[in-house]
């Protein structure tokens, strides 16, 4: 049996990045997934192309009423929700916080944080009813440690893992279980300037120094997506689990100015006990 085998899931920002990845693992464990998402084109090809395992709605995840047409579209189409996937982000505003213009601030937080608030308002009246469910929320390692991204990225990630935790409190009586994942730097359009351009990003030349050393792809996301959706996280809520490599974790040994490749003996001088 699949993971998620008669599950349905609404995963915004669906149509490329770490959300198409999620879609398309979670179609392989035996879900049916509503992709919500503004990129109309690739969003509806990639529904097409899963053959009636997925549906599109075009999502602007700041506007609360395509977010609840998102959330009811999966009960028109298959008749329940057990997961919404609160993934649609992008990078925010940059650069110094006393040139950012109080409107980059507005749209990066309505992105970032609103999205999630409206996904999980509306999701919790339809699981209370059904008995339970699960919301999984993308926070980022920039929520956990900082110097990473941007400020605002930063904060508007921190905001998504307290909100969790804050809402898991609430529902968690519902059988409704709320998480975050934090990804560390997963190649993606998004986090290699690519976005509808030719991806490049397999020829990145990335100076890596967590743990592990390679950058994430989204499945890395999508796989602990696919645990918190099912039923062997059961047990699970409010949690904000860093999948990146290490980087929350600190430098990699060798990457470390203290590094030694070999041991070498201490000496401690010790006074030759008294006669």
């Amino acid at each position: 049996m699949a993971e998620l085998d008669g599950k349905v899931a609404v995963i915004t920002g669906g149509a490329s990045g770490i959300g198409e990845g999620t879609v398309k693992r979670f179609i392989e464990e035996g879900a049916r997934v509503v992709i919500a998402d503004m990129q109309e084109e690739k969003g509806q090809a990639l529904a097409d192309s899963l053959k009636g395992s997925a549906v599109y709605i075009k999502t602007d995840v700041t506007i609360e009423n395509q977010v609840k047409a998102a959330i009811d579209k999966a009960g028109s189409e298959w008749g329940r929700l057990d997961c919404v996937f609160n993934n649609a982000g992008f990078g925010g505003a940059i650069g110094p916080l006393e040139d950012t213009p109080v409107e980059d601030y507005d749209i990066t937080m309505d992105v970032l944080v609103k999205g999630v608030f409206l996904g999980m308002k509306h999701a919790i009246p339809i699981m209370k009813k059904q008995g339970g469910g699960s919301l999984i929320n993308t926070a980022s390692v920039a929520a956990l440690i900082c110097g990473h991204t941007p400020h605002l990225y930063a904060v508007a990630k921190a905001a998504v893992v307290h909100l969790t935790k804050s809402v898991a409190l609430e529902v968690g009586e519902n059988n409704i279980r709320v998480n975050a994942i934090c990804p560390g730097f997963i190649v993606t359009p998004l986090s290699t300037n690519t976005v509808g351009r030719e991806d490049k990003a397999g020829a990145m030349d990335l100076k890596i120094t967590q743990a592990i050393p390679r950058t994430g792809q989204p499945d890395d996301i999508a796989q602990m997506a696919c645990w918190l959706a099912g039923d062997r996280s059961t047990f699970v809520t409010g949690q904000a689990i860093a999948v990146d490599g290490g980087v929350a974790a600190g430098v990699r040994w060798e990457k470390q100015p203290n590094y030694q490749k070999t041991y070498h003996p201490i000496r401690v001088y010790r006074p030759s006990s008294a006669s």
